[in-house]
C-alpha cells in the first residue's frame, strides 16, 4: 500500500463500507458488502480494537494493520462466515448499540467508546 497518499486522518472520516474497501483499493463483492455491511463493521473494528492501541505510534504500519485486518474479515465472510443470531442479538443491550463500531471513531483511538 502507498501511504504516502494515505493517512489515518482519512481513514477515521470513513463511514460506510464501501468506503473502507475504497480507501484501501480493494475489490470487493457489493451484493455481499450490501447485504452483510453490519457483520463485516462488527467484525471489523473488533479486529482493529487492539492494534489501534499498539500500532498507534507507526502509521504506515498501522495502515497496513487496517488493511489486513479488512482483508480477513471479508474474506471470512467471502467464504461463507456468518455469525449467529444470539452473536448479533448479544451487541444490542437496553436497546442500543454497545462497543465498538457504534459510535464515531476519533483521532488516535478506533472509537469513542
Amino acid at each position: 500500500m502507498n501511504t504516502e497518499t494515505k493517512s489515518l486522518e482519512e481513514f477515521y472520516e470513513l463511514t460506510d463500507a464501501e468506503d473502507y474497501f475504497d480507501f484501501f483499493d480493494l475489490e470487493y463483492d457489493a451484493s455481499l458488502v450490501n447485504v452483510k455491511r453490519f457483520h463485516i463493521l462488527k467484525e471489523y473494528g473488533a479486529l482493529i480494537k487492539t492494534g489501534m492501541f499498539n500500532l498507534k505510534d507507526d502509521e504506515e504500519r498501522l495502515l497496513d494493520f487496517l488493511k489486513y485486518s479488512l482483508l480477513k474479515v471479508y474474506g471470512e465472510f467471502a467464504n461463507g462466515y456468518a455469525p449467529s443470531a444470539a452473536d448479533v442479538w448479544n451487541m444490542f443491550e437496553d436497546g442500543k448499540l454497545s462497543g465498538c463500531m457504534s459510535c464515531t471513531p476519533q483521532p488516535g483511538n478506533s472509537c469513542g467508546c
